[in-house]
């Protein structure tokens, strides 16, 4: 584990992710969080972007790519209600012969490597553990550590942004804290032929027929403005392939009936009663289709 000495205390670095995560399409977006990271000149400094969408519809897998794209190491916090202050600094461990052991946030760790943060779900953090960040995200670019009593300066390559789901069960940040999360760059659903690319990146094994159904259910959801996300086109997708499997059924040119079956079980399962009845009309609609 590596570590660093900063005002004679010794803090242990968290690992950057090495995560599969690969972005599909919408370019302009990408363009626009790197814009906000761009920093044109010595007395510069690189802006915070708020990513904000429904849930599932890529905001991690976007901040991810793009901190990917500058060749940057890239550290994800998982931001939540119960998040503390010290967690997105330092946090004090009992190492080997009850000696205290400090041990550097993804965040802080980001901050000495020179890599890009994120924030996961920001919105779900109190204003309070907000606060804690609130020099870094402005001209200062520090955080202190009470617990450890050190002040940790960003080095000048850090970049960080937060993702912000627009749900209901999140906190009402204040304005001090909204003015440094900027810009906001808002993540809508994909088109269609987007969406099928995101299917089979995540699915490469499925036949593209259940991948089609899953996309014109994710479309027709879209467009009566519902909350269903490629996140659970995989996920409805994946189980009804296993429904499938299970019964013997992949790869072997399944009765219309039995891949019906299994698509809208999945959707009942996966998602709710809502999302089956949207297959239910769509398998009606285009029950004469081949499914090869």
């Amino acid at each position: 584990m590596e570590k660093v000495v900063i005002e004679d205390i010794e803090l242990y670095l968290a690992q950057p992710d090495d995560i599969p995560m690969r972005w599909v399409g919408q370019e302009e977006l990408v363009t626009q969080v790197l814009a906000a990271w761009f920093v044109i000149g010595e007395e510069d400094l690189p802006l915070n972007p708020r990513l904000v969408g429904k849930p599932g519809v890529g905001k991690t897998t976007l901040a991810y790519h793009a901190g990917r794209v500058l060749s940057k190491a890239v550290y994800l916090f998982q931001a939540t209600m119960d998040t503390r202050p010290e967690d997105l600094i330092v946090t004090p461990v009992i190492s080997e012969n009850n000696k205290i052991r400090y041990m550097a946030s993804a965040i802080v760790s980001a901050m000495v490597k020179g890599g890009v943060a994120v924030i996961d779900e920001g919105n779900r953090m109190s204003e309070k553990s907000w606060a804690s960040l609130a020099p870094l995200m402005d001209s200062r670019r520090y955080v202190e550590s009470i617990v450890a009593g050190v002040k940790i300066k960003a080095h000048p390559d850090f970049r960080l942004c937060t993702t912000m789901n627009d749900d209901a069960s999140t906190f009402e940040l204040p304005e001090y804290i909204h003015s440094r999360l900027q810009p906001q760059i808002f993540i809508d659903f994909p088109e269609k032929d987007e969406e099928l690319e995101i299917l089979k990146l995540n699915l490469p094994f499925a036949d593209e027929t259940v991948l089609l159904y899953v996309v014109d259910f994710l479309q027709a959801a879209h467009r009566a403005d519902e909350r269903y996300s490629p996140r659970d086109g995989i996920n409805l997708a994946r189980y009804a392939l296993k429904r499938l499997s299970s019964r013997g059924l992949e790869g072997s040119s399944p009765k219309p009936e039995e891949f019906f079956s299994s698509m809208q079980e999945a959707a009942s399962m996966v998602l709710d009663a809502t999302a089956a009845r949207y297959f239910k009309d769509l398998i009606h609609a285009r029950r004469d289709e081949p499914t090869d």
